[in-house]
């Protein structure tokens, strides 16, 4: 993590994005620039975000360790998208880790200095509420896919999600579980998109060779 001294590069951020829209006052002297390049955690496991984040550039995951030492796979974040937003309203909340997928950036403010006031902004809690809705139903709308479509279909998705320029990584044993199929049939399923050309095996993890074969795949999905 890395706290950027960028006011132009700030403002062009939310200039582009309705991070200001989010709230009824003028937040933007609160406002910080983050950095968090690809595989670093924006929020750590058991502890709790100091900074309310908004994500306006790349892509990340959340996930929790169980108490058996797996690692379940909850849900992924795209732009525009509040981080840490469940720890600011419940600060008994167990907060789980948050890891980018690919360089991030994140719109920022303290905790320590805004939560009272943004507690009671009717705005902001007006906009969480409608975010909280868009994200149970598209923790729905996955748990339906993960019952309707082959895995094939399902993977192609997948793998256009979690990948980072071009190459694949994700660990097979969370893969497999997040999308409700065994780790025998995934692995029958990516050896035969290695063999039909649309994946190459790399060390520790996948180049993706055909990209219009998975989005085709992708897309029946999204339809």
């Amino acid at each position: 993590m890395k706290k950027l001294q960028n006011e132009k590069l700030k403002q062009q951020f939310i200039q582009s994005s309705d991070y200001l829209d989010q709230f009824s006052f003028d937040i933007s002297l609160d406002t910080h620039l983050f950095f968090f390049p690809a595989n670093s955690y924006i929020v750590k496991e058991d502890n709790p975000p100091s900074h309310l984040f908004y994500l306006v550039k790349g892509k990340a995951k959340l996930y929790d360790t169980l108490a058996n030492g797996k690692v379940a796979l909850i849900d992924f974040f795209s732009p525009p998208c509040f981080i840490g937003e469940m720890e600011l309203v419940d600060e008994n909340q167990t907060a789980f880790s948050v890891q980018a997928i690919e360089d991030c950036w994140c719109l920022a403010v303290a905790r320590k200095d805004c939560q009272k006031r943004l507690l009671q902004d009717t705005l902001f809690l007006q906009k969480l509420c409608i975010y909280f809705a868009h994200k149970n139903y598209r923790n729905i709308k996955a748990s339906t896919q993960n019952q309707g479509f082959p895995l094939s279909q399902r993977l192609a998705s997948f793998i256009l999600l979690t990948q980072n320029e071009g190459t694949y990584r994700e660990q097979h044993t969370q893969v497999a579980e997040y999308l409700g199929v065994s780790y025998r049939h995934l692995l029958f399923v990516i050896a035969q998109f290695v063999e039909e050309g649309y994946l190459e095996k790399i060390e520790k993890g996948y180049l993706i060779e055909d990209i219009e074969a998975l989005t085709q795949l992708s897309n029946e999905v999204k339809a």
